[in-house]
């Protein structure tokens, strides 16, 4: 019986979060046309995905840094971004954190690096995006108003949206590794060699100099190149299952999708 009303009490719930956060059709099809790898997916992903992003706005708080005001035009391009992963996966993968602060551009931001000697260094870093455990995650608007233009070509695939939401979901295990949340031990040890081995072979590629459709960012780390290549994977999906089908496969079996397909 409380099971029971526990799940009339979220279904009612969660109605009236769809209801209040609901997104104008005239803004829904701005997002659209302002990311075409989103309308491209089929009607049904497409009413799915209007759902998650109405309770992802529901849940998540957003800020804006130094004067920026965050319209509904800007926290609906963020949450169309940020919920294609998890179409199968669910919110709770981000349940982890809410707030979202935005920039109107990229920010100086202050680090610290302690060498092997001990001697200090600092020195600031230019950010478009970047992800905390526990949030808040950070992104600047002029790295994704203007969306993406088919005719630019896909040297290298960039969206910093996904980038950093891939970010959130490698660390939902705690750790920055490259690994997202697994079903178990077997699983972790898995996936691990499997995308260690198509680290390395990209990071082959990279030190070649040959062209790459993952960002040569991804070179700089596992836990990079896992979010580079989930970029790669929600908006050039047909490029990359052509350039890395192994890879493709992997990222198509955890997210539980086939956007080529």
């Amino acid at each position: 019986m409380l099971g029971r009303l526990l799940g009339v009490w979220t279904r009612s719930r969660e109605q009236r979060q769809l209801q209040r956060h609901a997104i104008p059709d005239d803004l829904w099809r701005l997002t659209l046309a302002r990311y075409p790898f989103v309308a491209e997916r089929s009607d049904e992903d497409l009413q799915q995905l209007r759902r998650l992003c109405s309770l992802f706005l529901a849940e998540k708080e957003f800020h804006g840094a130094a004067g920026f005001v965050v319209s509904d035009e800007v926290a609906v391009a963020v949450a169309a971004q940020a919920c294609l992963p998890v179409l199968h996966l669910g919110l709770k993968a981000y349940a982890g954190f809410v707030g979202i602060v935005m920039h109107e551009g990229e920010v100086l931001a202050p680090r610290e690096h302690t060498d092997d000697d001990g001697i200090v260094h600092q020195y600031e870093e230019l950010l478009a995006g970047e992800a905390m455990e526990g949030g808040p995650l950070m992104l600047a608007w002029s790295e994704l108003e203007h969306g993406v233009d088919p005719a630019a070509g896909l040297d290298s695939v960039y969206n910093v949206v996904i980038h950093e939401f891939a970010h959130v979901l490698d660390m939902a295990d705690g750790v920055a590794d490259g690994v997202p949340l697994l079903a178990d031990r077997a699983a972790r040890a898995a996936w691990l060699a499997a995308i260690e081995l198509q680290w390395e072979q990209f990071c082959q590629r990279v030190d070649a100099g040959l062209p790459t459709l993952i960002d040569p960012y991804g070179a700089e780390s596992l836990d990079e190149f896992f979010a580079v290549a989930a970029e790669a994977f929600f908006v050039a999906p047909h490029e990359l299952k052509l350039e890395q089908p192994l890879l493709y496969q992997m990222l198509s079996d955890y997210f539980r999708q086939d956007p080529a397909g």
